[in-house]
């Protein structure tokens, strides 16, 4: 049995909310359960300076908890003076996978910046960071659209793209994992996919033993289903 009395395929509760913040050009307050991420996407009006005069645009992303998003307060890695290898890892893995559904032609020589920042934290802070980050991205999107900034006939976002965590608890395959299933879990895994299946990226771990081909196929399996459900509350709070 799962600590929140799940089935092994059912996700947390899902809810994606948009504009909720007043001077951001993209906005999403995406919910899993008890983990919470306020995203945000800004346009910027200039490329990393490699990408000059290439007529191409460019998606990236930053990521933080806030101090009290877990049971003890962790201190701000502004404090710190630099930021942990986990963070630098989970921002550059919400920027691949935005760009893997971004057309840079199309976006033209400007870049969006993607804010992620985690207000509570229970498990897949990274997951739902990606899930939420492509409404925020969508709606900044539109706003360019609105503005003529982009062309309105420009197909800037190619396809959807959502992330889900699955792994192997008490020798079951479970889907979304929070943060009493990832604590003790026997292997976890994050996978990225498109609307249509895609994969984008996959991270996988055994924290004890090896596990199988086979076991792996579950977890995929059940990626696929959960992802799924998350493209359509993605399409249901975009109107789409």
């Amino acid at each position: 049995m799962r600590p929140s009395r799940r089935a092994p395929d059912a996700m947390r509760p899902v809810s994606l909310e948009r504009a909720v913040t007043r001077h951001a050009e993209g906005s999403c307050l995406v919910k899993f359960g008890d983990t919470h991420v306020l995203v945000t996407a800004s346009l910027e009006e200039k490329v990393p300076a490699w990408m000059r005069g290439t007529g191409k645009g460019w998606v990236t992303a930053e990521y933080g908890m806030l101090p009290r998003a877990t049971h003890e307060r962790t201190r701000r890695e502004a404090a710190a003076g630099k930021q942990s290898g986990r963070t630098l890892e989970i921002q550059r893995l919400i920027g691949r996978s935005l760009r893997a559904v971004v057309d840079p032609i199309a976006l033209g020589e400007k870049q969006i910046v993607i804010d992620c920042d985690v207000l509570q934290a229970d498990g897949g802070t990274r997951t739902a960071s990606i899930t939420g980050a492509f409404v925020a991205l969508h709606d900044c999107v539109e706003w360019m659209r609105a503005r003529n900034i982009v062309p309105a006939q420009a197909k800037v976002l190619r396809d959807h793209v959502a992330a889900v965590s699955c792994g192997l608890y008490s020798g079951k395959a479970v889907l979304d994992l929070d943060y009493a299933e990832d604590s003790d879990a026997e292997a976890d895994a994050n996978f990225v996919l498109t609307g249509r299946g895609g994969i984008v990226e996959i991270q996988g771990t055994a924290e004890d033993e090896p596990f199988s081909e086979a076991q792996f196929a579950e977890l995929l399996v059940l990626a696929k289903k959960g992802i799924g459900e998350l493209v359509e509350i993605q399409k249901k709070a975009l109107g789409l």
